[in-house]
């Protein structure tokens, strides 16, 4: 098995100490470098907790079989377009269970029309997690609201929606709701 858990640590900037410490329970630099080069052995349960260690679903740290990469040719940043100093690549996007869509139709705030917004599905106990993301909301008669989860106050949620001058919602007791985790953008 081909682990990307290199790839996703260096992107997420993020040191084999600080990986080691971020597991539950934390282990060692020196074990995390292993399982990324290889020099032992990877288990399901070793995936698991440097996914959840890394904050990602445990099958973007596996390569499969004819999943291309795409190859970073430059580094942005406020002084410009940079070559990177080592080889990076960016792993395909995999949508995992409990994820949902939300296709902007129209410009609003900061998104674009055409963008593509990968959300994750989360329970009401998790609300409190998802506070200054957006979030889509479930509403009566298959409509919906999408905006910042700004406040939580026992079962009432506090929302602003996207647009300019856009006045506070607020919603009780949702059966769930989706926080945004990824966007996908064509120029």
């Amino acid at each position: 098995m081909i682990t990307r858990i290199r790839e996703v640590r260096k992107a997420k900037a993020l040191t084999l100490e600080q990986v080691g410490a971020l597991c539950d329970p934390p282990t060692t630099a020196q074990t995390i470098g292993r399982l990324e080069t290889g020099t032992r052995t990877v288990s399901v349960k070793w995936l698991n907790r440097i996914a959840l260690a890394l904050g990602v679903t445990t099958a973007e740290l596996v390569a499969l079989p004819g999943q291309a990469d795409i190859a970073v040719a430059a580094l942005l940043g406020p002084d410009g377009a940079r070559a990177p100093t080592r080889p990076l690549a960016f792993p395909s996007p995999i949508a995992s269970d409990g994820m949902v869509g939300v296709h902007v139709s129209a410009s609003i705030g900061d998104y674009r029309s055409g963008d593509a917004i990968w959300c994750r599905r989360i329970a009401p106990e998790e609300f409190s997690a998802a506070l200054n993301r957006d979030i889509l909301f479930p509403r009566p008669a298959g409509r919906f609201l999408f905006g910042r989860l700004i406040g939580r106050e026992g079962d009432r949620l506090q929302l602003l929606p996207l647009g300019a001058g856009a006045r506070q919602l607020v919603l009780t007791d949702p059966p769930w709701a989706a926080v945004a985790v990824q966007l996908v953008r064509r120029l």
